[in-house]
């Protein structure tokens, strides 16, 4: 059996690799966190085993600066441990390697608690999509987040700049009623135009919908003519 330890960082990674009988076939070696340094990691890993269910590679984790990774392994059917940092370092103090913390002692700690942990549990392919899922999960949160926070300011903005609209249109947070504010962003610059020129504003709305949304910008247009209401240019 092969055993492999990995010290994840953020640029790069120290590694370690050992087999049952406690040989060094490699020593603590480091590699860059991107497809070369993995296709480095693989290739000293196929030199001496051909077999993947005979290596058990062994990492800490470290959050986000290890998925490449993990994906990589995963990918080449390597069985993969993703080890608590908190254990690390109680088996490392236990085998009192050294007081101090290193990356090359991590590496060789963790290949060493390959050989001696029989309940870890490998990180499966799910488990990897699982996170990938979480962190999309996370991302989308966010985004939905900012989107509110842009509609509650576009919202305000339009109630200064052109109260009008929003009595006019079913929603502001349409993307023709976006495109229309993108071109007028007040009643004063849309008072000139005809509404042929707006019509461009409303092409995948449906065709009712259209009309009626066209009738009554219309209708504000006529009764901005006839009134000379004209909002202060704030975006000036």
């Amino acid at each position: 059996m092969i055993y492999v330890g990995i010290d994840v960082a953020k640029d790069k990674h120290d590694c370690f690799i050992t087999n049952s009988d406690g040989e060094v076939l490699f020593k603590a070696f480091t590699i860059t966190n991107n497809l070369d340094g993995f296709n480095e990691l693989h290739q000293k890993i196929a030199s001496v085993m051909d077999d993947v269910t005979k290596v058990k590679v062994g990492l800490e984790a470290t959050g986000h600066y290890s998925y490449n990774l993990l994906g990589y392994l995963i990918d080449k059917g390597l069985p993969t441990y993703v080890i608590n940092p908190l254990h690390t370092n109680l088996y490392r103090k236990s085998l009192s390697l050294r007081q101090t913390k290193t990356d090359k002692v991590d590496a060789r700690t963790i290949a060493s608690m390959l050989m001696s942990d029989v309940n870890l549990k490998s990180y499966s392919d799910i488990s990897y999509h699982n996170e990938e899922l979480k962190s999309l999960t996370r991302y989308r949160f966010d985004k939905v987040k900012e989107r509110a926070k842009l509609k509650t300011s576009v919202s305000r903005l339009v109630c200064i700049l052109f109260p009008e609209l929003e009595k006019l249109v079913p929603t502001l947070h349409i993307t023709s009623v976006y495109a229309l504010l993108s071109e007028f962003p007040g009643a004063k610059h849309i008072a000139p135009h005809t509404l042929p020129d707006l019509q461009i504003f409303f092409p995948k709305l449906p065709k009712v919908d259209m009309v009626k949304i066209l009738l009554l910008l219309s209708e504000m247009l006529q009764e901005l003519l006839s009134a000379q209401i004209c909002q202060p240019n704030l975006l000036n």
